[in-house]
């Protein structure tokens, strides 16, 4: 450790080398106990400060400044989901609404029975086309 290092170490850390980074301790003893005077300078510098900083006492706040202090502060805007409280829970029953619905019209469809007549669709629960396809395969394999 080098002089300089230490009298930074002593202005950041302050007298008490127990505050020093545990790395540093070693070093600083050891400088310390070549009586060195110009760190015992530095370091009886930093022991005045840590008296000055130890004595100084802050008084508890008067109600006239807690009072300033809330008046002062930003009021938070509110958020969008409390501005908007309103519109966006009908909205939510019109979409569950939509949902019942489009479920209702699908359980119908399934349900309902297909007519007979040859133009429509085959439903694809319908199982008769399997015999068409097996006659045209069987066509095909006596040629």
């Amino acid at each position: 450790m080098t002089p300089e290092r230490f009298t930074h170490l002593a202005d950041a850390y302050g007298a008490d080398l127990q505050r020093w980074p545990a790395t540093e301790r070693a070093g600083a003893q050891a400088l310390l106990a070549e009586g060195n005077p110009e760190l015992v300078e530095a370091l009886n510098e930093a022991r005045w400060l840590d008296g000055l900083l130890d004595s100084h006492k802050v008084l508890a706040p008067t109600p006239e400044l807690i009072r300033r202090i809330v008046a002062a502060a930003p009021v938070a805007a509110p958020s969008f989901w409390g501005r908007h409280p309103g519109w966006l829970s009908r909205l939510g029953f019109v979409g569950a609404g939509l949902a019942g619905i489009a479920a209702g019209m699908l359980v119908v469809s399934l349900s309902l029975p297909l007519p007979s007549a040859s133009e429509t669709l085959p439903s694809i629960f319908e199982q008769s086309d399997a015999d068409i396809v097996l006659s045209i395969n069987a066509e095909e394999s006596d040629q």
